[in-house]
């Protein structure tokens, strides 16, 4: 009888140690389960494959979710004012654990970064900078700016969902011109693809771009992107994989437009920008 006593209180205690652990994990990160889908090997097109003069262009949906995570930006506060220079930036996150890697396969078909899990820091729509830690200085010249910041996976996908980003517009110094922009309007921010990709990262090179205070539908909002001279048009804010594109420089423009083609009023909602691709060493 003793015996039996012993041996329950082990399972007991196992059972408690298991519990505290989940707990733990949940409270660091919360996601979706796994399913048969986000196991998958690489990114699954999500809806139909277009296809024009060899590029291969197809969303995707199936990478790890975290519905529950939020960012939200401390400093610089929303219409403050900071000197120009070294500003400090300082982050509150919950359920989303940064240097993570991603658990998904996407990572090893797409460009990951081998920090990990990280914040998009986007300065009036400028290529990002990549931050790792919710603190940081990042140089600011003179004017008002507008910052947008999102959480990222580790290839580089932004979290998409209402409080996975921080939207605002600052004053560095004392400049003699104000910035007329409404936040409050469609914007559109660009992400991906950025900078150079080698290997095996240029079989598949993710699109991403950050919508806010619009969504897109065959009967809305849409995004045109032009791809070395070849158009494609996106009515889905979801990301895309880019397959078929040559080695060397490459050009990217993306227009947010609305039904009938036309780009919707904002400073960011077209913009141009270059990448290049390299086969390995």
């Amino acid at each position: 009888m003793k015996k039996s006593y012993l041996l329950l209180a082990s399972a007991l205690m196992v059972g408690f140690s298991a519990c505290d652990t989940a707990r733990q994990t949940q409270d660091a990160e919360t996601q979706t389960p796994a399913t048969a889908a986000t196991l998958g090997e690489g990114p699954v097109p999500d809806g139909a494959v277009m296809s024009k003069n060899g590029l291969r262009v197809f969303a995707f949906s199936n990478s790890q979710a975290y519905p529950e995570s939020q960012i939200r930006l401390n400093t610089p506060p929303a219409g403050g004012m900071v000197e120009p220079g070294p500003v400090q930036f300082d982050y509150s996150l919950s359920n989303y654990q940064l240097t993570r890697m991603t658990p998904h396969s996407n990572a090893e078909h797409m460009a990951n970064s081998q920090q990990g899990q990280h914040i998009h820091n986007i300065v009036d729509n400028e290529p990002y900078t990549a931050h790792y830690e919710t603190e940081f200085t990042k140089d600011m010249t003179e004017g008002e700016h507008v910052v947008l910041s999102f959480l990222s996976r580790s290839y580089h996908e932004s979290l998409k969902h209402q409080g996975a980003y921080d939207l605002r517009k600052i004053t560095v110094g004392r400049p003699a011109q104000t910035l007329d922009i409404d936040l409050s309007a469609p914007h559109m921010f660009y992400s991906r693809p950025k900078g150079e990709y080698v290997g095996k990262d240029t079989e598949q090179v993710m699109l991403d771009f950050y919508l806010v205070n619009t969504t897109l539908s065959t009967t809305g909002n849409k995004v045109r992107a032009t791809i070395n001279g070849t158009q494609f048009v996106l009515d889905r804010w979801l990301p895309y994989v880019l397959e078929g594109l040559p080695m060397g420089e490459n050009t990217i423009q993306l227009e947010l437009v609305d039904n009938s083609g036309r780009v919707l009023p904002g400073p960011y909602n077209s913009v141009t920008r270059t990448f290049t691709l390299k086969p390995s060493a």
